[in-house]
C-alpha cells in the first residue's frame, strides 16, 4: 500500500494563480514576485527556497535555489527551474516572458527592506508595487479542498482536547502538561510549526495555562498570554503547579498538511466557582449569536460591535478579550495556512464576509487573579452564518479530583 499523495492538486494551483493574474491585469501590473513561505506554499504547493514569478499573461515560473529536486516532487507547477544565485533572477525571468516587465508586484507587508533594495538594484527600470493585500484577499476565501483540510485539522483538535482529562493531574506544572499534550499532537500528525504573518509574532503550539497564569498578558496579539518560562519567550505555559477548582485553558492550534484549526476549551479539576461557570456560559451565548449573524455581506467590524454590546449588557465588558490596557480589539480572525489571515473581526474593519472565508471565533473573559473562561472554534462562512468545523463540547470539562 502506497502513501497518499499530499501534493496540492494542479487544478487548485491553476485557479489560485489565475486569480492573482486577473488582479495584475486589472491593475496594469506586468507580474509579481512571491517569496514569503506561506504565499509560496499557496501558489506552488512547496516551501523550498525559491522565487515564484507570476506573469500577468503566461504560466507561473518557480525558480528554485534549494532544493530543486524536492520542489519538482512537491509542486505540480509546469515550469520549475534552478536559480543559480539571486543576481541571475532577472535573466531567468526573461527566459519565460514575452516583453520586459516595467511594473512588478511584491509582498510589501512581509518583505525585508534589504531584500526590497536588492530587487531595486537587480531590476533597475522596474516600478515595484505592493500586491500583499491582493494576495491576502485571494487567500481569505477557501476552496472546498482547503476547507476539507481544515475540517480534518479541526477533528484532530477535537482528539487533542479529548486527551486532556487522562493527562491532567493536580500538582503537575503547566509546562509539564503542555509537553504531554504536544507529544499527543505530534503523534496525531501536527506539523510542529504554526505560521504567523504579523512581523515579530511567533507561536509554538498555543497556550496552556491554569488559573491566574492564564490571565497574565503578553506581547502577543491575543486575549491570553501567560508568563512562559522566562523573558526570552514570555508567553504560554509556566512552571506553576496546576491546582484544583481553577480554569485550565487549552488554546492550541492544530496544523494538518499546512492548514490550521484554532481551538480553545476550558478544563478543571473539581468544580469551578459558580461565577466562572456562569461567565463561561455567557461566552457560549456570544458565540452562538455571532455565528448566526456572520453571513456573507456583513462587515467584519459590525460583528465586533455586536459582541461588545452583548458583553456590556451581560456586565462583562470590562473583562472581554482582555482587561484594562491589555484588551485586544477583536473577537476573531481569519486563518488558513497562517494564524492571522483575513478577515479580522475587529473594531473598524470594513471587510465584508464572503462565502468560503474561514474564521476562528474566540469570545473570552479574562479575570485577573482568577483565570480565563470562554471558547474558540474554527468556522467556515456559509449562506446561513458560520458552520463550526470541530465537535468537541464547548462546555467546561470537569475532571474528578483524586483522593
Amino acid at each position: 500500500m502506497g502513501f497518499p499523495d499530499l501534493r496540492t492538486p494542479k487544478t487548485e494551483l491553476d485557479q489560485r494563480n489565475r486569480q492573482l493574474q486577473q488582479y495584475l491585469r486589472q491593475n496594469h501590473i506586468d507580474g509579481a514576485v512571491v517569496v514569503q513561505k506561506a504565499d509560496l506554499f499557496y501558489f506552488t504547493g512547496t516551501i523550498q527556497d525559491a522565487h515564484l514569478y507570476i506573469p500577468a499573461d503566461s504560466s507561473p515560473v518557480l525558480l528554485v535555489h534549494k532544493n530543486i529536486f524536492r520542489a519538482r516532487e512537491e509542486s505540480k507547477l509546469e515550469i520549475i527551474e534552478p536559480l543559480d544565485g539571486l543576481k541571475r533572477l532577472p535573466e531567468q525571468i526573461m527566459r519565460f516572458v514575452k516583453t520586459t516587465p516595467r511594473r512588478l508586484g511584491l509582498e510589501f507587508d512581509v518583505l525585508p527592506v534589504r531584500n526590497y533594495l536588492t530587487f531595486q538594484r537587480l531590476f533597475e527600470k522596474v516600478e515595484w508595487v505592493d500586491v500583499s493585500d491582493a494576495i491576502r484577499r485571494i487567500r481569505a476565501v477557501k476552496s472546498p479542498f482547503e476547507i476539507d483540510l481544515m475540517s480534518k485539522a479541526a477533528k484532530l483538535s477535537d482528539r487533542l482536547a479529548a486527551s486532556m482529562p487522562a493527562l491532567l493531574q493536580e500538582g503537575m506544572t503547566e509546562i509539564e502538561l503542555a509537553g504531554q499534550i504536544e507529544a499527543v499532537a505530534r503523534k496525531l500528525g501536527h506539523q510542529g510549526v504554526v505560521r504567523m504573518r504579523l512581523w515579530g509574532h511567533e507561536m509554538f503550539y498555543g497556550h496552556l495555562m491554569a488559573g491566574p497564569s492564564a490571565a497574565v498578558g503578553s506581547y502577543l496579539a491575543s486575549p491570553t498570554g501567560g508568563t512562559g518560562i522566562g523573558p526570552a519567550v514570555s508567553q504560554g505555559p509556566s512552571r506553576r503547579p496546576i491546582q484544583r477548582h481553577e480554569p485550565i485553558l487549552l488554546d492550541y492550534v492544530f496544523v494538518f498538511q499546512g492548514y490550521l484549526s484554532d481551538h480553545t476549551r476550558i478544563f478543571t479539576i473539581g468544580d469551578l466557582p459558580d461565577d466562572l461557570i456562569i461567565a463561561h456560559e455567557a461566552m457560549e451565548k456570544v458565540q452562538a449569536e455571532i455565528k448566526t449573524a456572520a453571513k456573507p455581506g456583513i462587515k467584519a467590524g459590525d460583528l465586533y460591535v455586536m459582541a461588545m454590546e452583548m458583553t456590556n449588557e451581560m456586565g462583562y465588558v470590562d473583562y472581554f478579550m482582555g482587561h484594562d490596557h491589555q484588551r485586544v480589539r477583536f473577537i476573531g480572525h481569519g486563518l488558513g495556512t497562517e494564524l492571522d489571515e483575513y478577515p479580522f473581526l475587529a473594531r473598524g474593519q470594513e471587510m465584508v464576509l464572503e462565502k468560503g472565508m474561514t474564521i476562528a471565533l474566540e469570545p473570552k473573559l479574562i479575570f485577573p487573579g482568577k483565570g480565563v473562561v470562554g471558547v474558540e472554534n474554527t468556522h467556515v462562512v456559509e449562506e446561513n452564518g458560520l458552520r463550526q468545523l470541530g465537535q468537541y463540547p464547548d462546555a467546561i470539562t470537569t475532571v474528578a479530583m483524586k483522593p
